[in-house]
């Protein structure tokens, strides 16, 4: 393995998981992360440097200090609604402050890029499971920005890899690492919170053309993207191409397998309460990863629905055995 990672946003969910997962394997890594959405107690594998992605002088330094050889970036906002109603917001926090960090990045000469993205870049899809060649056609400024961020380090000069997430879950509870969104719009916690609580979950449409009638997602265990992010990393420094590639299962759960799991789990109901259709929600969002699996040597092997409701309910109680 080759010299010291900077973690953007490495205060956050995936962000430090990655981040420990790098550690694990021998890597120095340092976090950056503003502490807008990310946690102090989640960085626990390597220094800390709190400050902004897009301030040139604070990025320019650490690469060179710090002799950062490769970039993991995970910084950015990530709530398709709050996208919607301020998208100016989500242009500048995504893509331009992901064009400055790029810039000082690849004038650093750092020799390999990292990005989190998501499969919101495709948009609504007219194939299913989806090809990671399918065209991108965001429809909202949440996946807008992503697919901007995506331009702006595929024409660095950088080598590159662009890993397309589906849906992110579970969690791993004896490292002390979840999801603590605020707030939360997740379904796996949103889920085992009504079943704590007892207050009904929405289930936000039932008459779509799923055999179920709810939409279905393709979750993907933290774990796994964690992999994913290690191995991407691997095989840039290996003078492997640069790419984009899809992350998820290639298969689904509805709304209703969901919580149908989280009952298994659980060993108790989750209440419920049908609600309409929320606008720009697909019928179903499955990725294609035969390229990882390929190009990457990435299988998902924690990403069972059960498994990750298990490490997801472990979490929550402060499991940590």
């Amino acid at each position: 393995m080759g010299g010291n990672v900077l973690v953007t946003g490495g205060a956050g969910y995936i962000g430090s998981v990655t981040a420990r997962a790098f550690a694990r394997s021998g890597r120095r890594v340092v976090v950056l992360d503003d502490f807008s959405t990310g946690h102090a107690d989640n960085v626990r594998w390597g220094p800390l440097v709190t400050g902004d992605i897009a301030d040139k002088d604070l990025v320019r330094g650490l690469v060179r200090d710090a002799q950062i050889t490769a970039v993991v970036h995970f910084a950015a906002k990530a709530l398709v609604g709050e996208s919607v109603r301020d998208p100016a917001l989500y242009d500048h926090w995504n893509r331009e402050k992901t064009e400055a960090l790029v810039e000082v990045c690849a004038e650093g000469g750092v020799s390999a890029f990292v990005f989190s993205s998501t499969c919101a870049v495709y948009g609504t899809p007219d194939q299913v499971p989806i090809p990671v060649a399918h065209d991108r056609a965001p429809v909202n400024p949440y996946g807008v920005s992503k697919a901007r961020c995506e331009d702006a380090i595929a024409g660095s000069g950088m080598p590159h890899a662009l890993l397309r997430y589906f849906n992110a879950a579970g969690a791993v509870p004896a490292a002390r690492l979840g999801e603590r969104h605020d707030p939360e719009t997740h379904l796996i916690p949103l889920t085992l919170r009504a079943r704590v609580t007892g207050n009904p979950l929405t289930i936000f449409g039932t008459d779509y053309p799923t055999p179920d009638g709810t939409c279905i997602r393709d979750y993907i265990h933290v774990l796994d993207l964690a992999d994913a992010h290690l191995r991407a990393l691997a095989h840039l420094e290996a003078g492997q191409p640069s790419g984009a590639w899809n992350l998820g299962t290639g298969g689904g759960a509805s709304v209703r397998e969901v919580i149908q799991a989280v009952e298994r789990v659980t060993e108790g109901k989750v209440p419920v309460q049908e609600g309409v259709r929320r606008e720009g929600d697909p019928a179903a969002l499955v990725a294609d990863a035969r390229s990882a699996e390929r190009d990457l040597g990435w299988h998902p092997a924690h990403s069972e629905l059960d498994r990750i409701v298990a490490d997801a309910w472990a979490y929550e109680r402060g499991d940590v055995a």
